[in-house]
């Protein structure tokens, strides 16, 4: 029996998140058995960037839920990644976790290429702001193969399901899932298959999913062609490249080591700049 997680980032039992990750595990088959998580239910704590995951044991200081998290994408054989639109963005409870994201890579080989898809619930049609990107930004980092994403419209509890064209697309991600990975009709970065893009000038864009810099030119048919001005940072492409940039990363502690007393000299004559507001403090 394979095993599909479903990270729901929303606190709304019953919600559209719910549902809707649920309608695509109907989906799947019955060799299939479904696990979820409710994200905004746990104690997850804000990361302290203490690096402590990335040397020595490989492991968060903090106690809290996030190896719970972990565990559970070790555990599954896909995901299932929903999160609402709250202000244009994503429920927090999906960034609160990806923050701690540097404790993955010590389970780098044992998470790498697992299916996952990825969709953003809105409740008015084009305001789901960045939701999509971050799913997929969720799904990316986890280092799965996002074979599929969608927004998904609909405010009041189980209304996505109640067009038919919305089935549909929870049908056709749960293809992705098996293999039928789906294939956006817009342009796409070539690298990472990213669709959303921050304009850096007529004829230059940064992809907003992998943060490569493309050249683009438009064809008098339409098609959008990529082209790289410098090498790509390629994370998201094979599993010796997420290593390399671990190394790269636990390599930056011999460059602190290196450079500590100037850095410490200059962030100290910044030390008394301005006054710090707390609650209870009567400012």
């Amino acid at each position: 029996m394979k095993k599909v997680l479903a990270l729901i980032a929303s606190p709304r039992k019953l919600g559209n998140c719910e549902i809707f990750s649920k309608e695509i595990y109907r989906n799947l088959g019955s060799d299939w058995e479904l696990s979820l998580i409710r994200l905004p239910s746990l104690n997850i704590k804000p990361c302290r960037a203490c690096y402590a995951c990335l040397f020595d044991r490989q492991k968060c200081l903090r106690k809290d839920d996030l190896y719970f998290v972990i565990d559970a994408l070790l555990k599954a054989d896909a995901y299932i990644i929903a999160a609402p639109t709250y202000f244009l963005g994503p429920n927090s409870s999906l960034k609160t976790v990806l923050d701690r994201g540097l404790a993955f890579y010590a389970h780098l080989d044992e998470l790498w290429g697992k299916p996952s898809v990825a969709i953003a619930i809105a409740g008015v049609k084009g305001l789901e702001g960045y939701s999509k990107l971050a799913v997929e930004s969720f799904a990316k980092l986890v280092y799965s193969d996002l074979r599929g994403s969608d927004v998904i419209y609909g405010a009041l509890p189980g209304e996505t399901l109640l067009e038919e064209e919305n089935r549909k697309k929870a049908k056709r991600l749960a293809k992705a899932l098996l293999g039928k990975r789906q294939h956006p009709k817009t342009p796409v970065c070539p690298l990472c298959g990213g669709d959303t893009f921050r304009i850096l000038s007529l004829e230059k864009v940064r992809c907003m999913l992998c943060s490569n810099t493309w050249n683009i030119q438009v064809r008098g048919d339409g098609k959008v062609i990529f082209t790289a001005e410098k090498p790509q940072h390629r994370l998201f492409a094979s599993l010796d490249e997420a290593k390399a940039h671990a190394e790269w990363l636990r390599g930056m502690k011999e460059l602190f080591l290196k450079k500590r007393k100037e850095l410490k000299a200059l962030c100290l004559k910044y030390a008394r700049e301005g006054t710090w507001l707390e609650p209870g403090s009567g400012s």
